[in-house]
C-alpha cells in the first residue's frame, strides 16, 4: 500500500463527503438521476441509533480519495453472516495508487475477524476495468444468479396487498 494511503472509519461529520462520493460514483456508473439520498438521511441510516451501514474512507496525502460502504447480510445456507460491499468509489485522480485494493483488503480483514461466511458485492456487467479488478483479487461472478429488485410503487403495491 502506498505510504501516504490511510483508511479510516467514516464520522457524522464526514457525511456531505460520503454524499458527494455516492454522486461521483453514479456519475460514473451513469446513474445520477436515482441519487436521492440527502445528507439528513444518510447521518440517520449511518450515525443513528441503528445504524444500517458502515463506511470506510479512504485519503491519499491527506486529501480524501475514495470511500467504501459495506453492511452486514446473512447465508441461512452457511447460518453466518456475510459482508455486503454495497459501494467501492476511488477518485479518478488517486487511482492506479492502490486504494482500491487497500479498501478490499481492509474489507476482506474486517469480515474474516467478524467470523463472515461470505465477502459480497454486485458490479454493472458493463463496468470491465472493476470486473478485471475482482478477478485478479480471486473473486468469482455468480453467473447463475441475477438481482432482482422491488422499489417505488411497485414495492408500495405488494406491501399493501391482502
Amino acid at each position: 500500500m502506498d505510504a501516504g494511503i490511510v483508511l479510516r472509519p467514516a464520522v457524522r461529520a464526514d457525511v456531505p463527503l460520503i454524499l458527494a462520493f455516492i454522486r461521483e460514483l453514479a456519475e460514473y456508473e451513469k446513474l445520477a438521476h436515482e441519487v436521492v439520498a440527502d445528507e439528513a438521511g444518510l447521518a440517520g441510516q449511518l450515525f443513528g441509533e441503528r445504524p444500517a451501514a458502515e463506511v470506510v474512507i479512504a485519503e491519499a496525502d491527506g486529501q480524501p480519495a475514495g470511500f467504501a460502504l459495506f453492511f452486514h447480510n446473512f447465508s441461512t445456507f452457511l447460518g453466518r453472516r456475510g459482508l455486503y460491499l454495497e459501494d467501492l468509489y476511488v477518485r479518478p485522480a488517486f487511482r492506479g495508487r492502490g486504494l482500491g485494493l487497500a479498501l478490499m483488503r481492509h474489507l476482506a480483514r474486517l469480515a474474516v475477524e467478524r467470523g463472515c461466511g461470505r465477502f459480497e458485492w454486485s458490479v454493472l456487467d458493463w463496468n470491465m476495468p472493476a470486473i478485471a479488478f475482482y478477478r485478479r483479487l480471486g473473486a468469482v461472478g455468480l453467473e447463475d444468479w441475477t438481482v432482482q429488485r422491488l422499489s417505488g410503487e411497485a414495492l408500495r403495491r405488494l406491501a399493501a396487498e391482502g
